[in-house]
């Protein structure tokens, strides 16, 4: 298999994980190999969002099975997604720690957001649509709701709701009845009534469901009435007139119910039928292809040198009319000053560039709120807006960077990261702050010579002749900046 250019994708999903290789052939991709590892993670959590260690440990051997597939695949070949319960989980940090002893490649924990756009891709790829359609997906401990037409997304939603979890929540002691149906009904449509209007507002003229849960219920229906290609409210309750008709989750004995998908399709099949209801579907057809597939075509064209994550800053700029050119000149400057330090600060993560790239476009940002407490508002905005592509991890990086490009610095106000340190978020900063103070005259070109010197906690400016004599404001916030890093034990010396 590694004799072929192939790229894979990992899903970490609440139910299962999957795994996918496919390589590039004419412009389409070919799957070449499929792996899938139940491993019932949500069944983990517990009503605090602590994972057990024992669900972890199942988790570490399928991921040990998913390394040996992957021998010798170049990193950036490799995509991991992290959905609902690890996202949720507290412990999260002890979870990635572990993992990295037995699984080579970074995970990747995304929000819900994140996901719908991912499994939307993932169809659009696959399914044609003239019109509005709506993609529905439900997982273990979330469904996702996603309104598109072609490869654009219009809305996109996660909710708090899966097949395992209300499952666990309504049928916990596998007893089933139709009052526990109606409550796991209601309480699915109250997930959903946040975001009803806009949906109907929107509109779509299709529905496509996918994951495993709708799989299951199709091919049930199908057991029932003979290649059913859609799934309508009248058959789902005639599968629910069945499932209370058996009383118990035991003895589910149903064609096209499959024993591992027998624990926790009643929440799944009440969560469906409330949003055929809410939302007054007539019918939907179903779709193989969803998150993975999503992932695989993302790092096509990141391969391609298309990272979708450039556009995203590209159009938040837009929205928010950042001074591009300055933005620009700093984003150079920090460029310019990583290259000089990277090898003695030892900043070889892939990202790292990119992030000083993104945090200089967009530290400007909070600038249309209020100029005072810049860098507070800048940062809040990309804290909590959508980010297409970007991961939790990378948006949580990227906002703590830009929060403190300016004034003082909180080394307790620093995320806790799986794959970066907290020095190496400081050093990032301090790139950022010293691009920033070059080009405090925002203009083209300030004449600045100098040369730059680094060692682990320390950096050092020289610059040519009495060119600082001759330009007192940016000596004194250089000496401003000095005071501010030597307080986070920083070292920045200049003459």
């Amino acid at each position: 298999m590694n004799d072929y250019p192939s790229i894979a994708a990992v899903d970490l999903g609440s139910n299962s994980f999957h795994l996918v290789v496919a390589r590039e052939v004419d412009g389409s991709l070919q799957i070449l190999h499929k792996e899938k590892q139940r491993v019932y993670l949500a069944d983990g959590l517990d009503d605090k969002n602590h994972l057990s260690q024992a669900a972890i440990e199942r988790a570490l051997a399928i991921l040990k099975q998913f390394a040996a597939t992957l021998q010798d695949f170049p990193l950036e070949n490799v995509k991991v997604a992290a959905t609902y319960t690890l996202r949720r989980a507290k412990n999260i940090h002890s979870f990635l720690t572990q993992a990295s002893d037995v699984f080579p490649y970074p995970i990747e924990v995304i929000s819900g957001q994140e996901e719908a756009r991912l499994i939307y891709q993932g169809v659009a790829h696959y399914i044609h649509h003239d019109n509005n359609r709506l993609v529905i997906d439900i997982g273990g401990g979330s469904t996702e709701l996603i309104i598109g037409k072609h490869f654009k997304h219009r809305l996109l939603s996660s909710r708090n709701m899966g097949c395992v979890s209300y499952t666990k929540q309504f049928f916990a002691d596998g007893q089933i009845n139709a009052k526990r149906f109606a409550k796991a009904q209601i309480r699915a449509e109250q997930e959903l009534e946040v975001i009803f209007a806009n949906y109907i507002n929107t509109g779509w003229q299709s529905v496509v469901g996918t994951s495993g849960t709708i799989k299951s219920i199709l091919a049930m229906i199908n057991a029932n009435d003979a290649e059913q290609e859609l799934i309508t409210l009248e058959r789902l309750h005639e599968l629910k007139t069945q499932f209370i008709a058996a009383k118990q989750i035991q003895s589910l004995h149903i064609e096209g119910l499959t024993p591992e998908r027998q624990e926790s399709i009643c929440g799944g099949l009440a969560i469906l039928i409330a949003l055929f209801t809410l939302f007054d579907i007539d019918a939907m057809q179903y779709s193989d292809f969803s998150l993975r597939e999503g992932l695989l075509h993302e790092m096509q064209q990141k391969l391609a040198h298309k990272d979708i994550r450039t556009n995203t800053i590209h159009n938040l700029s837009d929205r928010n009319t950042i001074d591009k050119e300055h933005a620009n000149r700093v984003s150079s400057t920090a460029e310019w000053l990583f290259e000089h330090v990277k090898i003695p600060w030892q900043l070889s993560h892939p990202d790292f560039l990119n992030l000083l790239n993104w945090a200089a476009q967009l530290h400007e940002i909070g600038l249309g709120i209020n100029s005072s407490g810049l860098h507070k508002h800048s940062a809040y905005i990309v804290a909590n807006s959508q980010l297409p592509g970007f991961t939790q991890q990378q948006q949580t990086l990227l906002s703590c960077m830009i929060r403190f490009y300016r004034k003082k610095i909180r080394l307790d106000q620093f995320p806790t990261l799986h794959t970066v340190q907290h020095h190496q978020i400081l050093q990032l900063i301090v790139i950022l702050r010293l691009a920033v103070l070059l080009n405090q005259k925002r203009t083209p070109d300030q004449g600045v010579s100098l040369t730059v010197t680094a060692k682990q906690n320390s950096m050092f400016l020289k610059f040519n002749d009495t060119w600082l004599k001759e330009h007192t404001l940016l000596l004194a916030d250089l000496q401003q900046e000095q005071k501010y890093l030597k307080k986070v034990g920083f070292l920045l010396d200049f003459h």
